[in-house]
């Protein structure tokens, strides 16, 4: 009970964060549209988010915990807060260097992440000047990151679990409040946003019983161990988010507002991406790691056919339904104020085309914990390592041919190259295999999925008038599309058993 007590309010807190990052990005298409405002500040944005994922959250936290978690239970809590001062303060002072890096080279980064900005010279001031009010969010959400940290390996969950909340709030209350409305008060509410944050966890842990003070930084043995734990969990971090600069940097080069339909296609996308994707790689890693400590090599292979089987199940139709109803999707929550028919037209291919690769990116959360059960993270790198090269060559060619819909397409393959070949290499090394379940299942969910696309496709076509009417039918006639075909989804999905009601209600139960 306290584990799920503990994937509730995490889960429950992560899901507030992820609609509210939803109202975020509609507010933002009604006020802006797709402009060089929103392009500039999408952009802004992209660098200490970058960093953020590259340096802090990921890596930092992946490394900081265990060893943070170890001292308290070996060594008490006084020990545990000694290291986490003097993590804290060597990764200010890295912060620091990072800041004034960041404000300085501001202009010669941005030559790097959206080269076509020079082309506008006052969308390329804009941009750099959001990102100078905005570079010092890195340094506030970095330093949450060790407070998150200290937190969970108390068990203090809720706290960390509701700071991404905070920015959400923050920027819907300036898009809301504040006119004229300009990019530099939205850079401004993300800072702001930041130290927030940090106020919040700094609190929290006080609270809890262990407040941070700032010795002044020395390289502990520790802290060097927790650096050298730290950088093959950077350079992972480092291969998506090259993705990403190269997409944000080819949509720069396009022409005015193809950032902005890259996000606007992508925040969607990221819905049950992050949901799913997050859920089921996160329930299949302790059962799995177990299993292989133990030698249960035939329940580990049952443990990640069961989680590939459920990640299609619930990606495939989340990813037609994505592609098929992009556009009335669209028309209903991002056409209003500034955005416009055209942009809409503009971005359902694009949304078209990262729902393509939905299930890959899902499929990447399932296959990865089968290297990592194994104390293997090398390989699941190499594998990204070659879907970035992969990204990076389509990105150049399809998006010259496709604009955003190209770049989208890029990443899509790309996710594909990696699921299949962390698939292919576990086969080849004997730690995976299709059982007969699985092989009997996945043609099923294609073809329920494929019962689904038609569905939509009629119910589309029968709701259009609805579609086009006020905005209280359409918002109906939405919901009635999404809730259609997920119901025709799940009565095929039983009508051809791929799944059954009994086995359904056990695992409920």
């Amino acid at each position: 009970m306290a584990l799920l007590r503990v994937v509730a309010t995490v889960g429950g807190y992560t899901m507030v964060s992820r609609v509210l990052g939803f109202v975020r990005e509609i507010l933002v298409a009604a006020f802006l549209g797709a402009s060089p405002v929103s392009d500039a500040f999408f952009v802004a944005l992209r660098l200490p988010n970058m960093f953020r994922s590259l340096f802090a959250e990921g890596a930092f936290s992946a490394a900081f915990v265990p060893l943070f978690a170890g001292k308290v239970a070996e060594e008490g809590r006084d020990a545990a807060r000694r290291f986490a001062e003097d993590a804290l303060a060597v990764l200010l002072l890295v912060l620091l260097l990072f800041l004034i890096a960041g404000e300085v080279l501001a202009p010669w980064i941005l030559d790097i992440i959206a080269p076509g900005f020079r082309a506008d010279p006052a969308k390329f001031t804009l941009a750099a000047e959001l990102t100078r009010i905005m570079f010092p969010y890195l340094v506030f959400i970095s330093l949450t990151a060790l407070q998150g940290g200290v937190l969970n390996s108390l068990e203090r969950f809720a706290a960390t679990a509701v700071t991404p909340v905070l920015l959400n709030l923050f920027l819907i209350a300036v898009l809301l409040l504040v006119r004229p409305l300009t990019g530099e008060a939205l850079a401004w509410a993300v800072a702001a946003a930041g130290l927030a944050q940090f106020l919040w966890l700094m609190l929290s842990c006080r609270q809890a019983g262990l407040p941070l003070a700032l010795p002044l930084p020395r390289l502990t043995p520790e802290v060097k161990k927790l650096l050298r734990i730290m950088l093959p969990g950077v350079f992972g971090a480092g291969v998506l988010q090259i993705n990403l600069v190269v997409s944000t940097a080819m949509a720069s080069l396009l022409p005015t507002g193809a950032v902005s339909y890259l996000n606007y296609a992508d925040r969607l996308n990221q819905l049950p991406l992050a949901v799913l994707g997050i859920a089921v790689g996160t329930a299949i890693l302790p059962p799995l790691s177990r299993q292989v400590r133990l030698g249960e090599d035939e329940a580990a292979n049952a443990t990640q056919n069961r989680g590939l089987e459920l990640a299609l199940l619930l990606t495939v139709p989340a990813a037609v339904g994505l592609a098929i109803a992009a556009q009335p999707i669209l028309a209903v929550l991002f056409q209003h104020g500034k955005f416009t028919a055209a942009d809409t037209a503009a971005t359902a291919p694009a949304l078209g085309a990262y729902a393509a690769g939905l299930p890959a990116f899902v499929m990447v959360k399932v296959m990865a914990p089968g290297y990592f059960a194994r104390h293997d993270t090398t390989t699941p790198v190499k594998i990204a390592a070659l879907a970035m090269a992969v990204n990076v060559a389509l990105t150049l060619a399809l998006g010259w041919l496709l604009a955003q819909t190209g770049i989208a397409m890029a990443l899509s393959i790309a996710g594909w190259v990696n699921a299949l070949g962390l698939i292919a290499v576990l086969r080849r090394r004997g730690h995976f295999a299709l059982d007969r379940r699985t092989r009997r299942a996945l043609p099923r969910i294609l073809l329920a999925a494929l019962g689904m696309s038609g569905l939509l496709l009629a119910l589309e076509a029968a709701l259009a008038g609805a579609l086009a009417g006020p905005l209280a039918a359409k918002l109906a006639a939405l919901a009635a599309l999404v809730g259609g075909g997920l119901a025709g989804f799940g009565l095929l999905a039983l009508l051809l058993g791929v799944a059954d009601l009994r086995e359904l209600r056990r695992r409920a139960a």
